[in-house]
């Protein structure tokens, strides 16, 4: 009969309101959550038996949505290895059982192993790169592993081959009539002197000193030595050298280098290296002479920090300037987002209603950029939650008031029947 009915719809009146509370709870305990996407409870009505004579009241049935599409605000950290995504696309992470989730909490930071995991202790995945590659051959689940760092890494020594020399000889200068560099005496006398350091096989630096001096008309003289054989003290005599004495002609209308022709000079160091000297940007005016010289190389160096690109790229930086990339982190996305399933640690898995997840490269196909030092936070807006509970709590109050007036009329029926 329709009066049992309106007591059922009561219960299911005040059970919905019930998880309407639930869900409006977990929202608020949520608010400082990383990444947390806010539970919604709808409401739908269950019809029952209706005739024009007769109701029978159904209840209402509620379903839990969560708006994982929403994007939270970023907050900015001190910690690199934190990420937030600004734009569409999720972190790609596993559990320690090895299954796949995405997820927009981007806490991560290394773990004792050097893994990079959040605060849920899910392991953040991407793709190694090697030294022939900065791209994955494909995005594909199968070749992602865990993005791990290394705070023992070490940046390996390079030796220098080629240097660059910068600057102008001025034109002006007097000719040095005197004892040139390229006799290596005591008496040498030039026109300025270069210091350039560079690096042989093993990091260890290799100062070069670059004299230039000038012999005549649009002329000058290049001469290189290593001041591992200086004298005492610096200078000339060194004990060994030059490295290498060059002619270096100018134009005298443009001050432009014209010999040697190729703009550039070999310079044997050691023995077994040779470092090619750019001299093409070099120039002959009438201004001070000032030259700079600079090679490439580098000393062996130790970790130092992390960055991340907004293209996901994770690179790390060494006490010797280098920054090595170590992994592509990609984003992943499903054709649904909204239906995909939520699961505990702030995660989700992806299931037959949402499609099966899609990878790309950050800040390209349509995915957005990676913020290294950044934090997305909750969706929650505590002022609508407090509301919500408000009128939540009303609610509540009502259907237990409609059973309550349900209760007392069966009770007047039973006792007309005594």
């Amino acid at each position: 009969m329709s009066l049992f009915s309106a007591l059922m719809a009561s219960v299911s009146g005040m059970n919905a309101q019930s998880n309407s509370l639930s869900t409006i709870s977990d929202n608020i305990a949520n608010a400082n959550t990383v990444g947390y996407k806010e539970a919604e409870t709808q409401f739908e009505d269950m019809l029952n038996e209706f005739s024009p004579s007769e109701y029978n009241a159904g209840g209402v049935a509620t379903v839990v949505n969560y708006n994982i599409a929403q994007q939270g605000d970023p907050t900015s950290t001190t910690n690199p290895t934190n990420m937030a995504i600004e734009g569409n696309g999720f972190f790609v992470v596993q559990n320690a059982a090895g299954q796949t989730f995405l997820t927009r909490a981007g806490s991560f930071a290394p773990n004792a192993q050097g893994d990079l995991v959040n605060a849920s202790g899910f392991t953040l995945m991407g793709y190694p790169i090697n030294s022939s590659s900065s791209q994955p051959p494909s995005y594909s689940l199968n070749q992602l592993v865990p993005v791990q760092i290394s705070t023992s890494a070490l940046s390996p020594p390079v030796a220098s081959t080629s240097a660059t020399l910068t600057g102008n000889l001025d034109s002006s200068a007097s000719i040095d009539t005197g004892t040139l560099p390229a006799a290596n005496s005591a008496s040498s006398t030039y026109t300025s002197m270069t210091p350039v350091t560079a690096y042989d096989s093993q990091g260890d630096p290799v100062t070069l000193n670059v004299y230039m001096t000038k012999t005549g008309a649009n002329t000058w003289e290049m001469d290189v030595y290593n001041a591992a054989d200086a004298a005492s003290g610096g200078g000339f005599p060194y004990s060994a050298g030059p490295l290498s004495t060059t002619t270096l002609d100018f134009n005298a209308t443009t001050g432009a280098l014209t010999t040697p022709a190729s703009g550039s000079v070999s310079v044997a160091v050691n023995g077994t290296q040779t470092i090619n000297f750019g001299l093409s940007s070099l120039t002959q005016v009438s201004s001070s002479t000032s030259v700079q010289g600079t090679a490439n190389g580098n000393a062996p160096g130790t970790y130092e920090s992390v960055s991340v690109s907004q293209s996901g790229v994770l690179s790390e930086t060494f006490s010797n300037g280098v920054t090595t990339p170590i992994y592509q982190i990609p984003l992943g996305t499903v054709p649904s987002v909204n239906s995909m399933t939520s699961m505990a640690g702030d995660v989700f898995e992806p299931n037959a209603s949402s499609g099966s997840i899609q990878l790309g490269a950050a800040n390209s196909q349509g995915f957005g950029s990676i913020n290294g030092s950044e934090l997305e936070s909750s969706t929650v807006d505590l002022a609508t939650e407090l509301t919500n509970m408000v009128v939540t709590q009303n609610s509540y109050q009502a259907n237990s008031k409609a059973f309550q007036v349900g209760s007392d009329m069966l009770s007047e029926l039973v006792n007309l029947l005594k």
